[in-house]
């Protein structure tokens, strides 16, 4: 299954089961909203989970575009992206954990074609103010699928204060042996859907009190799912990412990590500008400028005369196309270009101010804090002109 294919089986799955598709938002939450990206697919829910009637009901399903950035420096991995899709499924007051489960499970097997047997799941375990999740637990042992109880791994909050509760992950093994071990010890367990029963809110004491509804919240990674369906050893070898694994080896040649970072900051900074984001120095902006310089850096590196304005159009027609986003390339690239050539000005300034007798030596805080102060230069962007 192809990607597409995925979604598709996906929602029809839940549409035939109630649920109503809401039209997945940008990249950007709302207005007066603390964070600056929308990091999953019940982010932009969270009034609906916390007791507001929803315009389209008590079932709902969707596919959400989020941007993590506490995932930036392990992006390079197997399963980690910067911006990615979240297929997620939604019960506001209507079912609870059990039915989720139990259809999250008929769906990997029977409608995704999964092996039963490559499945293990974890299951909270309780702690001092909560007890065990029994009826999770309950229904995969009637399924017959193995469980780990755990503690704090199987606990979901969105922060120190607010809505929480007991969630159960859905793994699948990616190993090229018989599936051995558990989830916690072996990492070739790969989670691919979460299921959280979102039952309390936690106050500011750190005590739990009930939420208005008890409603389920699930998550499940596209690309992580269809990375392992069809038999990829990592994300960056799934569907999605084929065009650009064709289109920019043969442009710029790079070892495997230098190629994952360009190939997830690329695609990243063309759905974040397509969503209408600009560089800048504070916010959203600085976000998606670091995205961007650090893909100049390593192109570089190695060669100063690599520009993004050879990065072929096709890839960014089929990135803007893949997102759903109506944007016409033609007006992505001057973006890119724009910053390109601010940050090549930036480097040059730069290593003029580094050749000064001042920082022949060893760096001291203050160093780093005046070239970064008084000229804009960061301290990674420092080290990288140590090390020319």
């Amino acid at each position: 299954m192809n990607t597409e294919q995925i979604v598709r089986t996906f929602v029809e799955y839940f549409e035939e089961r109630g649920h109503r598709r809401v039209t997945g938002s940008t990249l950007l939450p709302p207005s007066g909203d603390p964070v600056l990206f929308t990091t999953s697919g019940m982010h932009p829910l969270t009034p609906y989970l916390l007791g507001r009637p929803h315009p389209l009901g008590r079932r709902l399903v969707n596919v959400q575009r989020c941007l993590r950035t506490t995932d930036l420096e392990e992006v390079g991995d197997d399963t980690h992206l910067t911006v990615f899709e979240m297929l997620g499924s939604w019960s506001l007051g209507d079912y609870e954990g059990p039915q989720s489960l139990d259809w999250g499970h008929r769906l990997l097997t029977e409608g995704l074609g999964i092996d039963p047997s490559l499945l293990y799941v974890t299951v909270s375990a309780g702690d001092q103010q909560t007890g065990p999740d029994t009826d999770s637990l309950r229904l995969w042992q009637e399924r017959g699928v193995p469980v780990e109880l755990t503690v704090e791994d199987n606990w979901w909050s969105n922060g120190p204060v607010g809505p929480c509760g007991p969630d159960s992950e859905i793994f699948l093994w990616s190993g090229d042996t018989p599936p051995r071990s558990t989830p916690t010890r072996d990492d070739r367990w790969v989670e691919v859907w979460n299921h959280v029963m979102m039952r309390h809110r936690r106050l500011e004491d750190g005590s739990l009190v009930p939420l208005p509804q008890r409603s389920v919240d699930t998550g499940l990674g596209l690309e992580r799912l269809a990375c392992l369906l069809q038999g990829k050893s990592s994300v960056f070898d799934c569907d999605v990412f084929e065009p650009w694994r064709r289109l920019v080896p043969p442009l710029w040649p790079l070892d495997e990590p230098s190629l994952r970072l360009v190939l997830d900051h690329l695609r990243s900074s063309v759905v974040v500008v397509g969503d209408g984001v600009r560089p800048s120095n504070t916010g959203q902006g600085y976000v998606l400028r670091r995205l961007l310089r650090r893909v100049l850096t390593v192109l570089w590196r190695d060669e100063p005369s690599r520009t993004l304005g050879d990065l072929p159009d096709e890839l960014l027609s089929h990135t803007l196309d893949h997102f759903r986003q109506d944007v016409d390339p033609a007006e992505v690239r001057p973006v890119l270009l724009d910053e390109e050539r601010r940050f090549g000005r930036l480097m040059e300034r730069g290593r003029q101010l580094l050749a000064r007798p001042r920082f022949q030596g060893p760096l001291r805080d203050e160093d780093f804090h005046y070239l970064h102060d008084t000229h804009g230069l960061p301290r990674d962007l420092v080290l990288s002109l140590r090390e020319e």
